[in-house]
Protein backbone atom coordinates (compact mmCIF):
# COMPACT_ATOMS: atom_id res chain seq x y z
CA UNK A 1 0.00 0.00 0.00
CA UNK A 2 2.39 2.12 1.01
CA UNK A 3 4.57 1.62 -1.92
CA UNK A 4 1.89 2.74 -4.60
CA UNK A 5 1.14 5.92 -2.42
CA UNK A 6 5.02 6.35 -2.75
CA UNK A 7 4.91 7.17 -6.28
CA UNK A 8 1.85 8.72 -6.59
CA UNK A 9 2.95 11.35 -4.25
CA UNK A 10 6.71 11.74 -5.76
CA UNK A 11 4.24 12.50 -9.52
CA UNK A 12 2.21 15.03 -7.92
CA UNK A 13 5.72 16.37 -6.10
CA UNK A 14 6.92 16.79 -9.85
CA UNK A 15 3.92 17.87 -11.57
CA UNK A 16 3.81 20.73 -8.62
CA UNK A 17 6.73 22.89 -10.03
CA UNK A 18 5.65 21.94 -13.73
CA UNK A 19 1.90 23.54 -12.94
CA UNK A 20 3.08 26.88 -10.93
CA UNK A 21 5.86 27.32 -13.70
CA UNK A 22 2.69 26.94 -16.20
CA UNK A 23 1.15 29.76 -14.20
CA UNK A 24 3.69 32.07 -13.73
CA UNK A 25 4.37 31.99 -17.77
CA UNK A 26 0.46 32.83 -18.52
CA UNK A 27 0.99 35.70 -15.74
CA UNK A 28 3.76 36.62 -17.76
CA UNK A 29 2.66 36.46 -20.91
CA UNK A 30 -1.12 38.09 -20.70
CA UNK A 31 1.00 40.94 -18.77
CA UNK A 32 3.16 40.99 -21.32
CA UNK A 33 0.37 41.23 -24.15
CA UNK A 34 -1.93 44.35 -22.13
CA UNK A 35 1.29 46.50 -21.96
CA UNK A 36 2.14 46.03 -25.39
CA UNK A 37 -1.87 47.04 -26.60
CA UNK A 38 -1.80 49.41 -23.84
CA UNK A 39 0.92 51.25 -25.50
CA UNK A 40 -0.49 50.70 -28.97
CA UNK A 41 -3.46 52.06 -28.18
CA UNK A 42 -2.64 54.87 -26.04
CA UNK A 43 0.61 55.87 -28.67
CA UNK A 44 -1.15 54.82 -32.13
CA UNK A 45 -4.97 55.92 -31.75
CA UNK A 46 -4.44 58.56 -28.74
CA UNK A 47 -6.50 56.44 -26.28
CA UNK A 48 -5.15 58.89 -23.75
CA UNK A 49 -7.73 57.60 -21.19
CA UNK A 50 -6.19 55.28 -18.68
CA UNK A 51 -8.44 55.14 -15.97
CA UNK A 52 -11.55 54.04 -18.36
CA UNK A 53 -9.14 51.62 -19.78
CA UNK A 54 -8.68 50.21 -16.70
CA UNK A 55 -12.37 50.32 -16.33
CA UNK A 56 -13.51 48.40 -19.67
CA UNK A 57 -10.18 45.97 -18.25
CA UNK A 58 -12.70 44.89 -15.14
CA UNK A 59 -15.70 44.85 -16.85
CA UNK A 60 -14.33 42.36 -19.11
CA UNK A 61 -13.27 40.54 -15.90
CA UNK A 62 -17.17 40.70 -14.42
CA UNK A 63 -18.65 39.66 -18.24
CA UNK A 64 -16.04 37.02 -18.23
CA UNK A 65 -16.28 35.54 -14.71
CA UNK A 66 -19.82 35.71 -15.42
CA UNK A 67 -19.85 33.30 -18.21
CA UNK A 68 -17.20 30.74 -17.19
CA UNK A 69 -19.26 30.23 -13.67
CA UNK A 70 -22.64 30.53 -14.59
CA UNK A 71 -23.53 28.99 -18.41
CA UNK A 72 -19.38 27.21 -18.68
CA UNK A 73 -19.81 26.26 -15.49
CA UNK A 74 -15.93 25.58 -15.01
CA UNK A 75 -16.20 25.97 -11.30
CA UNK A 76 -18.70 26.10 -9.09
CA UNK A 77 -20.37 29.64 -7.86
CA UNK A 78 -19.49 30.41 -4.66
CA UNK A 79 -21.62 32.49 -2.35
CA UNK A 80 -20.84 35.01 -0.10
CA UNK A 81 -20.67 34.00 3.25
CA UNK A 82 -20.60 36.84 5.55
CA UNK A 83 -20.89 40.84 5.52
CA UNK A 84 -17.21 41.18 6.60
CA UNK A 85 -16.18 38.62 3.78
CA UNK A 86 -18.19 41.41 1.27
CA UNK A 87 -16.13 44.15 2.88
CA UNK A 88 -12.62 42.76 2.21
CA UNK A 89 -13.62 42.16 -0.99
CA UNK A 90 -14.61 45.75 -1.37
CA UNK A 91 -11.48 46.78 0.17
CA UNK A 92 -9.73 44.59 -2.20
CA UNK A 93 -11.25 46.39 -5.23
CA UNK A 94 -11.06 49.75 -3.71
CA UNK A 95 -7.21 49.25 -3.00
CA UNK A 96 -6.76 48.01 -6.61
CA UNK A 97 -8.75 51.47 -8.23
CA UNK A 98 -6.44 53.39 -5.53
CA UNK A 99 -3.36 51.91 -6.81
CA UNK A 100 -4.17 51.98 -10.62
CA UNK A 101 -5.53 55.85 -10.35
CA UNK A 102 -2.17 56.78 -8.16
CA UNK A 103 0.01 55.31 -10.65
CA UNK A 104 -1.42 57.16 -13.35
CA UNK A 105 -0.91 60.01 -11.69
CA UNK A 106 2.36 59.82 -10.95
CA UNK A 107 2.92 58.85 -14.37
CA UNK A 108 2.40 62.79 -15.02
CA UNK A 109 5.31 63.76 -12.83
CA UNK A 110 8.04 61.30 -13.31
CA UNK A 111 9.35 59.37 -16.19
CA UNK A 112 7.98 55.74 -17.37
CA UNK A 113 11.45 54.43 -16.66
CA UNK A 114 11.71 55.72 -12.94
CA UNK A 115 8.16 55.26 -12.36
CA UNK A 116 8.86 51.63 -13.07
CA UNK A 117 12.23 51.33 -11.20
CA UNK A 118 10.36 52.70 -7.56
CA UNK A 119 7.40 49.73 -8.49
CA UNK A 120 10.00 47.15 -7.94
CA UNK A 121 10.16 47.69 -4.28
CA UNK A 122 6.44 46.47 -4.09
CA UNK A 123 8.11 42.52 -2.93
CA UNK A 124 9.45 45.05 0.22
CA UNK A 125 5.98 46.66 0.97
CA UNK A 126 4.52 43.11 0.10
CA UNK A 127 7.05 41.42 3.18
CA UNK A 128 5.54 44.16 5.72
CA UNK A 129 2.13 44.11 5.21
CA UNK A 130 1.91 40.11 5.23
CA UNK A 131 3.49 40.09 8.57
CA UNK A 132 1.52 43.27 10.25
CA UNK A 133 -1.85 41.43 8.62
CA UNK A 134 -1.18 37.55 8.96
CA UNK A 135 2.38 37.82 11.34
CA UNK A 136 3.89 35.34 8.91
CA UNK A 137 7.36 35.67 8.86
CA UNK A 138 9.15 34.55 5.89
CA UNK A 139 13.00 32.85 5.47
CA UNK A 140 15.53 35.91 6.11
CA UNK A 141 17.47 35.18 2.93
CA UNK A 142 14.55 36.50 1.82
CA UNK A 143 14.66 39.36 3.56
CA UNK A 144 18.09 40.15 2.40
CA UNK A 145 17.10 40.03 -1.28
CA UNK A 146 14.90 42.78 -0.89
CA UNK A 147 17.58 45.03 0.59
CA UNK A 148 20.09 45.47 -3.08
CA UNK A 149 15.75 46.45 -4.73
CA UNK A 150 15.33 49.54 -2.24
CA UNK A 151 18.93 50.41 -2.13
CA UNK A 152 18.89 50.75 -5.63
CA UNK A 153 15.73 52.79 -5.30
CA UNK A 154 17.09 55.32 -2.73
CA UNK A 155 20.07 55.65 -5.44
CA UNK A 156 17.70 56.12 -8.72
CA UNK A 157 15.83 58.94 -5.99
CA UNK A 158 19.27 60.63 -5.88
CA UNK A 159 20.35 60.80 -9.31
CA UNK A 160 16.95 61.27 -10.92
CA UNK A 161 17.13 64.03 -13.21
CA UNK A 162 13.23 63.96 -13.53
CA UNK A 163 12.62 63.38 -9.88
CA UNK A 164 9.35 65.05 -8.46
CA UNK A 165 8.40 65.19 -5.02
CA UNK A 166 4.68 64.60 -5.63
CA UNK A 167 4.59 62.22 -8.41
CA UNK A 168 7.69 60.15 -5.61
CA UNK A 169 5.00 60.03 -3.46
CA UNK A 170 1.88 59.43 -5.26
CA UNK A 171 3.98 56.38 -7.03
CA UNK A 172 5.03 54.75 -3.49
CA UNK A 173 1.76 54.94 -2.00
CA UNK A 174 0.36 52.71 -5.57
CA UNK A 175 3.52 50.56 -4.88
CA UNK A 176 2.15 50.31 -1.30
CA UNK A 177 -1.45 49.86 -2.40
CA UNK A 178 -0.79 47.06 -5.04
CA UNK A 179 1.26 45.11 -2.28
CA UNK A 180 -1.94 45.28 0.18
CA UNK A 181 -4.15 44.29 -2.48
CA UNK A 182 -1.91 41.16 -2.74
CA UNK A 183 -1.73 40.31 0.85
CA UNK A 184 -5.72 41.28 1.24
CA UNK A 185 -6.41 38.68 -1.74
CA UNK A 186 -3.68 35.95 -0.57
CA UNK A 187 -6.31 35.88 2.59
CA UNK A 188 -9.02 35.60 0.55
CA UNK A 189 -8.17 32.73 -1.57
CA UNK A 190 -6.81 30.87 1.50
CA UNK A 191 -8.41 31.38 4.75
CA UNK A 192 -10.50 28.69 5.50
CA UNK A 193 -13.60 30.40 6.74
CA UNK A 194 -13.78 33.10 4.16
CA UNK A 195 -12.01 30.86 0.73
CA UNK A 196 -12.68 31.87 -2.59
CA UNK A 197 -11.54 30.26 -5.67
CA UNK A 198 -9.45 32.71 -8.02
CA UNK A 199 -12.82 33.00 -10.31
CA UNK A 200 -15.26 33.76 -7.96
CA UNK A 201 -13.33 36.26 -6.15
CA UNK A 202 -12.50 38.00 -9.37
CA UNK A 203 -16.56 37.75 -10.36
CA UNK A 204 -17.46 39.63 -7.36
CA UNK A 205 -14.43 41.95 -7.35
CA UNK A 206 -14.40 43.10 -10.99
CA UNK A 207 -17.94 44.90 -10.72
CA UNK A 208 -17.05 47.01 -7.18
CA UNK A 209 -14.17 47.88 -9.21
CA UNK A 210 -16.45 49.10 -12.26
CA UNK A 211 -18.03 50.74 -10.18
CA UNK A 212 -15.07 53.00 -8.45
CA UNK A 213 -13.64 53.40 -11.90
CA UNK A 214 -16.69 54.93 -13.69
CA UNK A 215 -17.00 58.02 -11.71
CA UNK A 216 -13.47 57.92 -11.36
CA UNK A 217 -12.75 58.47 -14.83
CA UNK A 218 -15.86 61.01 -15.65
CA UNK A 219 -14.10 63.18 -13.15
CA UNK A 220 -10.40 63.01 -14.66
CA UNK A 221 -11.09 62.32 -17.66
CA UNK A 222 -14.33 64.19 -18.88
CA UNK A 223 -14.52 63.77 -22.91
CA UNK A 224 -13.60 60.35 -22.23
CA UNK A 225 -16.89 59.06 -23.99
CA UNK A 226 -16.91 61.70 -26.64
CA UNK A 227 -13.14 60.98 -28.20
CA UNK A 228 -13.57 57.54 -27.65
CA UNK A 229 -16.27 57.20 -29.76
CA UNK A 230 -14.88 59.59 -32.61
CA UNK A 231 -11.58 57.72 -32.29
CA UNK A 232 -14.18 54.49 -33.09
CA UNK A 233 -15.10 56.12 -36.39
CA UNK A 234 -11.80 57.13 -37.94
CA UNK A 235 -10.10 53.25 -36.29
CA UNK A 236 -12.37 50.91 -37.61
CA UNK A 237 -10.01 47.92 -35.37
CA UNK A 238 -9.40 49.97 -32.32
CA UNK A 239 -12.76 47.90 -31.03
CA UNK A 240 -11.29 44.53 -31.59
CA UNK A 241 -7.96 46.18 -30.49
CA UNK A 242 -10.01 47.20 -27.31
CA UNK A 243 -11.57 43.99 -26.83
CA UNK A 244 -8.63 41.57 -27.47
CA UNK A 245 -6.80 43.97 -24.49
CA UNK A 246 -9.61 43.47 -22.30
CA UNK A 247 -9.57 39.57 -22.25
CA UNK A 248 -5.79 39.62 -21.98
CA UNK A 249 -6.45 42.06 -18.96
CA UNK A 250 -8.98 38.70 -17.91
CA UNK A 251 -6.06 36.62 -18.48
CA UNK A 252 -3.60 38.34 -16.56
CA UNK A 253 -5.91 38.89 -13.45
CA UNK A 254 -6.65 35.15 -13.31
CA UNK A 255 -3.25 34.15 -13.41
CA UNK A 256 -2.17 37.03 -10.60
CA UNK A 257 -4.77 35.19 -8.45
CA UNK A 258 -3.81 31.89 -9.28
CA UNK A 259 -0.29 32.62 -8.69
CA UNK A 260 -1.10 33.98 -5.20
CA UNK A 261 -3.03 31.10 -4.37
CA UNK A 262 -0.78 28.27 -5.16
CA UNK A 263 2.44 30.03 -3.82
CA UNK A 264 2.13 33.38 -1.74
CA UNK A 265 1.74 36.96 -1.94
CA UNK A 266 5.48 38.03 -1.59
CA UNK A 267 6.73 35.18 -4.05
CA UNK A 268 3.71 36.46 -6.53
CA UNK A 269 5.18 40.21 -5.58
CA UNK A 270 8.69 38.49 -6.26
CA UNK A 271 8.14 38.38 -9.75
CA UNK A 272 6.94 41.80 -10.61
CA UNK A 273 10.27 43.27 -10.62
CA UNK A 274 10.97 41.79 -13.18
CA UNK A 275 8.23 42.85 -15.14
CA UNK A 276 9.00 46.44 -14.10
CA UNK A 277 12.33 45.90 -15.72
CA UNK A 278 10.79 44.64 -18.83
CA UNK A 279 8.21 47.62 -19.11
CA UNK A 280 11.40 50.25 -18.06
CA UNK A 281 13.32 48.69 -20.75
CA UNK A 282 10.74 48.84 -23.53
CA UNK A 283 9.50 52.33 -22.38
CA UNK A 284 12.85 54.09 -22.60
CA UNK A 285 13.41 52.74 -25.84
CA UNK A 286 10.02 53.89 -27.42
CA UNK A 287 10.03 57.74 -25.51
CA UNK A 288 14.47 57.51 -25.89
CA UNK A 289 14.39 59.33 -22.21
CA UNK A 290 17.11 60.17 -20.03
CA UNK A 291 18.20 57.67 -17.09
CA UNK A 292 18.89 58.02 -13.75
CA UNK A 293 22.66 56.26 -12.36
CA UNK A 294 21.14 54.60 -10.32
CA UNK A 295 18.11 52.73 -12.59
CA UNK A 296 20.84 50.46 -14.00
CA UNK A 297 21.88 49.44 -10.60
CA UNK A 298 18.78 48.71 -9.91
CA UNK A 299 18.40 46.66 -12.49
CA UNK A 300 21.11 44.74 -13.00
CA UNK A 301 20.52 43.89 -8.90
CA UNK A 302 16.75 42.86 -9.65
CA UNK A 303 17.68 40.56 -12.87
CA UNK A 304 19.94 38.97 -10.35
CA UNK A 305 17.78 38.84 -7.86
CA UNK A 306 15.32 37.30 -9.59
CA UNK A 307 16.98 34.93 -11.71
CA UNK A 308 16.57 31.82 -8.97
CA UNK A 309 13.36 33.00 -7.33
CA UNK A 310 10.88 30.57 -8.59
CA UNK A 311 13.09 27.56 -7.89
CA UNK A 312 14.44 29.09 -4.58
CA UNK A 313 10.88 29.52 -3.45
CA UNK A 314 10.21 25.37 -4.59
CA UNK A 315 13.56 24.16 -2.91
CA UNK A 316 12.29 26.82 0.56
CA UNK A 317 8.81 25.60 0.72
CA UNK A 318 9.07 21.78 -0.27
CA UNK A 319 12.41 21.09 1.03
Amino acid sequence: MSSTQQPSSSSSSKKQPLFIASLIILWYSSNIGVLLLNKFLLSNYGFKFPIFLTMCHMSACAFLSYISIVFMKLVPLQPIKSRPQFLKIATLSVVFCGSVVGGNISLRYLPVSFNQAVGATTPFFTALFAYLMTFKREAWVTYGALVPVVTGVVIASGGEPGFHWFGFIMCISATAARAFKSVLQGILLSSEGEKLNSMNLLLYMSPIAVLVLLPAALIMEPNVLEVILSLGRQHKYMWLLLLINSTLAYSANLSNFLVTKHTSALTLQAGEPRRHVFNSHNSSKLRRQQKSIGAPLLILKTKRRLATWPRNWYSYHHG
